[in-house]
């Protein structure tokens, strides 16, 4: 039964992260996909919580896998980079690349470290 824990994760993650990345896209007009990482620093910050509370194995699949997996989105990611940099907006795809990558892993350990992770 922990497959089902997943699928109800992500199915509250997945709508989560479209409506997330749709209502912070309205507020910028620009090239620069601000939805896309605020669901990927978010999730991976909820991740890091996660972690740091060191949850029984149930509830880490709900949220942790699920939920944490169906709202980061590697795959969006990806693809707005490619797009800016065949847009010529290299710049600013390798500025997403960083903000991913780094955001990500700071708010993982931030939240990791305050909630109980050393």
């Amino acid at each position: 039964m922990d497959w089902l824990l997943v699928v109800i994760g992500a199915a509250v993650g997945a709508p989560l992260r479209y409506l997330a990345d749709r209502w912070i896209s309205t507020f910028h007009d620009g090239a620069f996909p601000w939805g896309t990482l605020a669901v990927n620093v978010a999730g991976c910050g909820l991740l890091g919580a996660v972690t740091g509370l060191a949850l029984p194995g149930e509830l880490a699949l709900l949220v942790g896998v699920g939920l944490c997996g169906a709202l980061t989105t590697y795959s969006t990611f990806a693809l707005d980079t490619v797009r800016l940099a065949e847009h010529r907006a290299r710049g600013i795809a390798g500025i997403n690349v960083v903000a991913n990558t780094a955001g990500g892993l700071l708010a993982f350990m931030a939240l990791a470290s305050v909630t109980g992770m050393p």
